[in-house]
Formats: C-alpha cells, sequence, structure tokens
C-alpha cells in the first residue's frame, strides 16, 4: 500500500488507548480552556484522524507563512496550506502551557484536545495578508474562504496536540466519517492495490459517477473511495445527510460490487481551490489511495481560479518528490447526443455546446424545486427523486 506523507506508518493525534483517554479528559476539566474556531477544530479532527500526518499540531507563525509562501515549514517539511489554531483573545489561556481545546461545533462546546502551547504569538496583518493571497489567491472579503480564514483573530497558539473526540462527525455520520486508518484498514480488507479517490461537496450526478468509472478504467483501479466534505460549507450548498443519501443510492444501483467505497471527512470547505487540490491530494495519499482525480475548477468558487489551475499547479508549485500519489487530470464531463454516453468533452473535439446535455446548477435547482427530475442523461432518477424531495421541503 501506499505511504502515507512524510512517515512510513500513520501517525494519527487520536489518544485510542481507553486509560490514556480517560486520563487526559479528566485532566482537561481541571485545565484552562478556550473555544476554539471552527477551522481550527478542523484541523484538529483531521490530525487526529491522521490526515494530516505526520503534523503533531498547530504550526507557528513561521511555519504557516513557510507553507503559504513555498509549502515547506521551517525544517523542509511539504505541506501545502497553514494549519493554525487563530484565537480572538487568549486571556483565558494567559500564561498556561498546557490547555484544553473547546469545541466549537457541538452544544455545550465539549473538549476536543489538548495542547501543549510552545508559543502564542500575535499573526500581523502584513503576514495575515501574505498567507491569505498564497492561499486563497485573493484578498476579496467576499470569498467565503477568505472571510473564514480572516474572521479568526490574530493570536496564534502553537504546539501539539492529543485529540480526544472528532466533534459532531462521528455522531452525526456514523455510517459515513471514517478516519485515514479506518480508510487504509477498509482498503486492505478489500484486497485494493490501485484505488481512485474522488472528492465531492455536492450530490454526484451522471457526469460524476461516470468520470469515476473513467479514472478507474484508466488506471486500472480496484477501486474508488468516494470522500464527502461533512464539515461547514457555503449558504446554498446540499446538507451532507442529503448528499450522502443521494451518492449511496447511486453507488448502489450504478456500481460494480466490492468496487466503490463511500466515506466523509470532517473538515470545513476552504474553498481555495489549486491550494486546496494539493491539500487533498495529500490527505488522500494518508488515506491510502494511489490516484486522485482532480477536475475542472476543483474546489474553486466563483470567478476566482482559472478552470485547470488545480491541475497545473502541481506541475508548477509541489516540490519534487512532495507527494506520491498521482492525479488523474479531467475535464468537464458531460452526456453526449451524438455518441450517447458521457464523455471528456475534451476528447469530443468535433461536438458543439448543442451536442452536449448541459444544464446550469441554477437551472438543476429551479427543476428539483418545481418536482421535475432532470433528465436521465444528466441524473439518475433514484438520485434526482432523493434531490427533488430535499428541494421541495424548503418551499
Amino acid at each position: 500500500m501506499i505511504k502515507p506523507v512524510g512517515s512510513d506508518a500513520l501517525q494519527p493525534l487520536f489518544v485510542y488507548d481507553t486509560d490514556k483517554h480517560h486520563a487526559l479528559m479528566h485532566e482537561a476539566e481541571s485545565l484552562p480552556s478556550v473555544i476554539i474556531s471552527s477551522q481550527a477544530a478542523g484541523n484538529a479532527v483531521m490530525l487526529g484522524a491522521g490526515y494530516f500526518n505526520p503534523l503533531k499540531g498547530y504550526m507557528t507563525v513561521n511555519d504557516a507563512m513557510g507553507c503559504a509562501e513555498q509549502m515547506k515549514m521551517t525544517d523542509g517539511s511539504f505541506f501545502p496550506v497553514p494549519v493554525l489554531c487563530l484565537l480572538e483573545s487568549v486571556d483565558a489561556i494567559q500564561g498556561a502551557r498546557r490547555v484544553a481545546l473547546r469545541d466549537p461545533n457541538v452544544e455545550g462546546n465539549p473538549v476536543l484536545a489538548v495542547m501543549d502551547i510552545n508559543a502564542v504569538e500575535e499573526v500581523s496583518d502584513v503576514q495575515m495578508e501574505v498567507m491569505t493571497r498564497r492561499v486563497y489567491g485573493t484578498t476579496d472579503p467576499e470569498h467565503p474562504g477568505v472571510d473564514a480564514f480572516n474572521s479568526q483573530g490574530r493570536r496564534a497558539i502553537s504546539g501539539p496536540i492529543q485529540v480526544l473526540n472528532f466533534s459532531y462527525f462521528q455522531t452525526d455520520f456514523p455510517d459515513t466519517f471514517r478516519t485515514a486508518v479506518e480508510i487504509r484498514n477498509e482498503i486492505q480488507e478489500h484486497g485494493w492495490k490501485k484505488i481512485v479517490a474522488f472528492q465531492t461537496r455536492n450530490p454526484m450526478h451522471r457526469a460524476h459517477e461516470e468520470l469515476c468509472k473513467m479514472a478507474m478504467d484508466a488506471v486500472k483501479a480496484d477501486g474508488v473511495v468516494i470522500h464527502m466534505l461533512l464539515g461547514k460549507l457555503k449558504p446554498g450548498d446540499i446538507p451532507a445527510p442529503v448528499r450522502d443519501a443521494a451518492i449511496r443510492k447511486m453507488a448502489e444501483l450504478y456500481f460494480p460490487p466490492n468496487t466503490v467505497c463511500i466515506t466523509g471527512y470532517g473538515f470545513d470547505m476552504l474553498y481555495a481551490g489549486p491550494r486546496e487540490a494539493v491539500l487533498h491530494a495529500y490527505f488522500r495519499q494518508n488515506m491510502g489511495a494511489t490516484h486522485f482525480i482532480i477536475g475542472r475548477d476543483h474546489a474553486g468558487v466563483g470567478d476566482y481560479y482559472g478552470a485547470f489551475d488545480a491541475q497545473t499547479i502541481f506541475d508548477s508549485e509541489v516540490p519534487a518528490g512532495a507527494l506520491e500519489i498521482e492525479i488523474f487530470r479531467a475535464d468537464h464531463t458531460a452526456y453526449s447526443k451524438k455518441l450517447n454516453r458521457v464523455v471528456m468533452m475534451c476528447d469530443a473535439p468535433d461536438h458543439g455546446k448543442e451536442d452536449f446535455v448541459l444544464l446550469s446548477g441554477t437551472k438543476v435547482r429551479e427543476m428539483l424545486g418545481q418536482g421535475m427530475a432532470p433528465p436521465p442523461e444528466f441524473s439518475r432518477p433514484e438520485v434526482a427523486e432523493i434531490l427533488m424531495n430535499y428541494y421541495q421541503s424548503l418551499n
């Protein structure tokens, strides 16, 4: 199986030992504590689950700046984005060397992790501007990722953490949330050697389904891991439980047995386009995938990124040898009326727009809200039914 990034074996930061876990939970109740941001909580969950292997905790400002500017920490280790714990105020933990980090996303703010603080730093406006521009490609406050990143505060606490729970992800999505450790185990149980990973924050339409099959055929993969983002999205995106139901129905009816694994991970969407694509590849290698599909405008939002910037960044900016996972580069996929099947548009140079079944997201939402199923060339009827029920429940 493919090695994790930066180590021979996965090193998740979740405390699995029952006695140690109990002792830490008991200790945490007497420690100074602070409620962290949703983004910092997502980082803790990813660290605990092994996705950010081999990081040991939150970065210093110097390490975060290095990751933003050249995807390298001060010791030369590769990481594509800053992993910070930014706070509005450190008054509640002033002078403490060991603290409890509390979850902002669960009622009662339970302890998410225990942290040894190595440094408390002030992040300057210039540093925030540099990190924002390099990671998100813009400093526009209308960009949802830029807004979320810059709304956390300017005090950075850094140091190793021990993770004690997986926030709401394990309880709200017990059938879907999986750690990198669990996915590796599942891949081994399936006996798969070549594994394609597919990232989604949306339900999968016919084109997405066929893209997974095209990638599997092209690299001769044994299976595909459909890996859903389960964290916070922007307003208007479809909630995770609805996506989950739609994707499971599609996989059940339209994929051969023992070729698809449906899972999810606990992280807030960054909408950072190319930089987020590299992060996605990084943690897909950690979960055991050998190939990762990156399509048109991967992890993008609005018009901030070029259609294929998320692919070309692997040639132009990712340090050589940093990742072993291979990128499957996909074009926009759509149903060809001429060929009566889904194709990548780049593979059909003799086609015009009128030769494809193309529907905008707005048009699809309108149809579903009115109880009208999109054409079967665009969406499987069983999937459309689940989405229609959701959209009509909003009216």
